[in-house]
């Protein structure tokens, strides 16, 4: 059931943002070429043939796959699509030069990378910072075109991503100094320092595709692993600027980057065993079928983001203002296309029409429009086929009952779907227990608090929740049991991964590790031990070996 574009249009005015509010959709969302803010218009198609492989562009002339916008241009024959360029459809051949050039630089541990000092590590990727922030305008402006996130938030994820480098050089060091000293215990000498595993296939997701790819890559780059990164499909043109500071910040074969179709190019990398880390952010099947591809599971260390359906349980109680207004954040940020989106609401009866109403209020007053406008909330969506998965959606629910609350909810026009309110949903609706991963926002009334816990308990997904209360004893009441559900509890305010040095993990089919500044550094490594009697020889020969700086990982350096 798609809801025409001209369909259900109340006439409310949001005047205070100058732009339409969702309630004033109309099919001219999209603009024309001419309106598109000089600042804010790409260049020419990006040909993007080449591929980071042991230091070196390779370039490819083989296949080419397309790469379009989610914003359409308005044109006398229509909406026409964006073409936003070309990027290379390896094969596998290609991507085990790439493997191949990172098993090599590891060198089963005896490389150049792994064998080099911390101090030394950290300068290559203070190198590469310097080189990445040189890239913000030109990364940026892909990310809006790319995945038709918004201005401020692809500024935001750039900029998130720069401190985030520079938090994890400093958790470094910080481990560092805390490992430079000897231990000695029970007439043993020794030194524990965290080593690298090997070689790790890291592949973001396209929600987040510089933000969430870095944070496995860069910890596992620092620490002393090799890599093979796949950026995701949407969100892949805005590598193209980074692959230079990549080369050039370096050592050959450290960073490598392969391009194609996952079926065809990750599948035969894990197949052939070299794969030490998979560090993936996407569906738990396609994380299962992964690491089923590889012949010894047991070596296999995984850091996986999976899936969520985050609840917010709001009681009689809480304050409506506030909980409506982190309700709208937690769950239509970024169209709601965030795995720490609010993905379901329990909301108890006593105030569930008084919520709606103001759920509603707030979702008519989002701006919307494209991503470089001032203020815009709600954006076109980046994936192909996505506003007929959420129409499916909602018409499940209208048949077994539910109603769209919001009078403009559900209206597509092309890549564009308006923000739908549903309530009443209940067990048996799609809606229920599936990830929508867009602006879906499905509301349950509940009596007996044990209906929303039951719903956590039964859930495939453990990732986080929200309580709203006024209340202590009844927030009390809720954390105890469901903080051994989720991996993380929200009081009065929306689910979310930041700040970026508390641990981001879930339970169930949620998640596999822990990342975090800190937590990463651990997950990319493994502690390692040098140890010795405590006798005279021990001693004179590990005096010798510090005093004169003869191993990188014996020594006592204390990095300031």
């Amino acid at each position: 059931m798609l809801v025409e574009a001209d369909a259900r249009l109340p006439t409310a005015h949001n005047g205070e943002i100058g732009m339409p509010a969702l309630s004033e959709q109309t099919p001219l969302v999209f603009p024309r070429a001419d309106e598109i803010p000089e600042a804010h218009r790409l260049p020419a198609p990006i040909d993007q043939t080449e591929y980071l492989v042991n230091g070196t562009f390779r370039h490819w002339s083989g296949p080419m796959g397309e790469a379009f916008s989610p914003v359409r241009l308005r044109t006398p024959g229509g909406l026409a699509p964006v073409r936003l360029g070309r990027y290379p459809l390896l094969t596998e051949a290609e991507a085990m030069t790439a493997l191949n050039a990172a098993v090599a630089a590891y060198a089963h541990g005896r490389g150049r990378w792994p064998t080099m000092s911390v101090a030394e590590r950290i300068g290559h990727v203070e190198e590469f910072l310097r080189r990445f922030k040189d890239c913000r305008t030109e990364v940026v402006r892909l990310l809006m075109w790319e995945v038709g996130k918004s201005l401020a938030d692809s500024e935001k994820e750039f900029d998130r991503t720069a401190v985030y480098i520079e938090d994890t050089i400093e958790a470094l060091k910080d481990l560092d100094r805390a490992s430079s000293r000897l231990d000695i215990r029970e007439g043993i000498i020794g030194q524990i320092r965290r080593g690298p595993l090997g070689v790790a296939l890291c592949m973001g997701p396209f929600n987040y595709p510089l933000n969430e790819t870095f944070t496995t890559l860069i910890p596992a780059l620092i620490m002393g692993n090799t890599v093979v990164f796949k950026p995701p499909r949407l969100g892949i043109l805005l590598y193209r600027p980074l692959l230079a500071a990549f080369r050039d910040a370096f050592p050959p074969g450290v960073v490598n980057t392969v391009f194609g179709e996952g079926r065809k190019v990750v599948g035969p990398l894990m197949a052939t065993g070299k794969i030490d880390v998979l560090a993936f952010i996407g569906s738990s099947q396609a994380a299962d079928a992964l690491k089923k591809q590889h012949p010894a599971p047991h070596r296999l260390r995984c850091v996986l983001g999976m899936g969520a359906k985050n609840p917010a349980i709001v009681l009689a109680d809480a304050d409506l203002e506030l909980a409506v207004r982190e309700c709208v954040l937690g769950s239509l940020s970024f169209n709601g296309q965030r795995c720490t989106a609010l993905k379901i609401i329990f909301v108890h009866r006593d105030i569930a029409e008084r919520f709606l109403e103001k759920m509603t209020a707030a979702i008519n007053a989002l701006p919307c429009g494209m991503p470089w406008e001032s203020g815009v909330f709600t954006t076109p969506l980046p994936e192909s086929g996505k506003p007929e998965y959420l129409a499916g959606l909602l018409e499940d629910a209208l048949k077994q009952g539910a109603r769209i609350i919001n009078p403009a909810g559900g209206t597509v026009n092309s890549s564009f779907f308006s923000p739908a309110l549903v309530y009443p949903v209940a067990a048996g609706m799609r809606l229920y227990d599936e990830e929508q991963f867009g602006p879906v926002v499905p509301v349950v009334p509940f009596d007996d608090i044990e209906t929303p816990i039951r719903y956590v308990v039964e859930s495939n997904f453990g990732q986080q929740l929200s309580i709203f209360s006024s209340s202590a004893d009844a927030t009390a009441a809720l954390i105890d049991p469901l903080v051994n559900q989720v991996c993380r509890v929200n009081l009065n305010s929306q689910c979310q991964r930041g700040p970026d040095t508390f641990p981001f993990t879930g339970r169930k089919g949620s998640a596999e590790g822990t990342l975090s500044v800190s937590d990463a550094l651990r997950v990319f490594s493994i502690r390692t031990l040098v140890a010795a009697k405590e006798v005279e020889q021990n001693k004179e020969l590990i005096r010798q070996i510090t005093r004169e700086r003869k191993s990188n990982f014996l020594s006592t350096d204390f990095i300031l």
